[in-house]
């Protein structure tokens, strides 16, 4: 009632349409985000000194613990942008909103990797409060239960306990990026479109599989029409999503003078390129039985299991969740998996929100529910200790 009343008070129609479209603050659920955020941390640094048998000294070292990997890559755009030369020219690849936010708050603290780690911060309390509000929006009848406090709330905790949810909380792209998406389609269910084609554009500097929103939303579009069966002029601000790829690709352009120089860099360094899903899970299969253990493990078996793990979700979105939803996962595993070389799966699969809608539900028996939180926990805290010693883990 309070919303309401401060809504009816703001004098700009801009503010009004924030008001309303932004959920309320679930301040039980940004308490479960900063606990769950400060214990992943605290853990990182504890399973570093005691498998590395070595200290940490100062907050600086333990936050440089977990820039390893691609987090370094978008520091570096952070401080340098795009480069046209050297080593650095193949960092196109990567998209810009996060590094550009990075720099922006890097202007006040003048470290660009706490500036990361406080991005990501805020990024991920606000994916766990969209998170809860859309599946607070859903009554899912048709599949035996209905949306609540209770399975909105169990959405989250598997979403924030899920075994990659360590990169919500580091220099990495992927709280950012399931905020703007979950944003996106919060606003588009609750009728504010030129806010979702905004995150949407936004979604699309963020990472490349933000193109995926736009038959989501069109697949959304199709729905509403079916129930109210008259256009609405909104819809046109669909149009602002593709846009945000489009500054990509001038991004690239003005960088090297080929707005398509990522494909180089990805196929030249990072041996990717787009094919079908058989053809790398293929080149991966020949490769593992000649692996190394942890490689047989970490570059083979946990990719196949998260590709799995996907395809399950999204045939059981098709099944049970709103269209739209399922084209997004549907999408993403397309995605992932149509590419020559098959990596990070895992990581990728945490913004697949719908799969933590499925886990919701198969834990309303006690068994399921065990299982699946002991699981997301034990490998959650083996990824984190192999990520902290500077080895693969997604």
């Amino acid at each position: 009632m309070r919303r309401e009343r401060l809504s009816a008070k703001l004098k700009s129609p801009l503010a009004r349409s924030l008001m309303q479209v932004m959920p309320p603050i679930d301040y039980g659920t940004v308490g479960l985000v900063l606990a769950l955020k400060g214990l992943i941390l605290m853990f990182g640094a504890i399973a570093y000194q005691v498998q590395a048998d070595q200290p940490l000294t100062h907050w600086q070292e333990g936050l440089a613990l977990w820039n390893r990997w691609d987090a370094p890559h978008y520091i570096n755009i952070a401080e340098n942008g795009y480069q046209a030369t050297g080593d650095d020219r193949r960092l196109v690849v990567f998209f810009p909103l996060f590094p550009w936010l990075v720099r922006l708050v890097a202007t006040l603290n003048g470290n660009f990797v706490l500036s990361g780690f406080l991005v990501s911060g805020l990024a991920s309390v606000a994916a766990a409060v969209l998170l809860q509000e859309l599946v607070r929006l859903e009554t899912f009848r048709t599949f035996g239960f209905v949306a609540s406090e209770q399975v909105a709330s169990r959405t989250v905790w598997f979403f924030l306990i899920f075994p990659t949810s360590y990169f919500l909380h580091i220099g990495y792209t992927e709280s950012l990026f399931i905020a703007l998406v979950l944003g996106c389609l919060l606003a588009a269910r609750r009728q504010q479109w030129w806010l979702a084609g905004g995150l949407g554009l936004l979604a699309n500097l963020t990472r490349s599989s933000g193109i995926v929103l736009i038959p989501v939303l069109l697949v959304e579009v199709a729905q509403q029409y079916w129930l109210i069966r008259r256009l609405q002029r909104g819809w046109g601000w669909i149009a602002l999503v593709p846009l945000g790829f489009a500054i990509y690709l001038l991004c690239n352009f003005l960088a090297t003078g080929n707005p398509f120089e990522f494909l180089i860099h990805q196929r030249e360094y990072w041996h990717k390129f787009l094919t079908f899903p058989w053809v790398g899970m293929g080149n991966r299969l020949g490769e593992l039985p000649t692996s190394a253990p942890w490689r047989y493990q970490m570059v083979g078996m946990q990719e196949f299991f998260f590709i799995g793990l996907g395809l399950v979700g999204t045939v059981w979105s098709w099944l049970n969740l709103r269209p739209s939803y399922a084209i997004w996962m549907t999408g993403n595993w397309l995605l992932f998996t149509s590419t020559s070389h098959l990596l990070s799966i895992p990581r990728y699969t945490l913004v697949m929100f719908p799969l933590f809608v499925m886990f919701a539900q198969w834990s309303r028996n006690r068994i399921t529910n065990g299982v699946i939180t002991a699981w997301s926990l034990l490998f959650l805290a083996l990824f984190i200790g192999q990520f902290v010693q500077g080895k693969w883990a997604f």
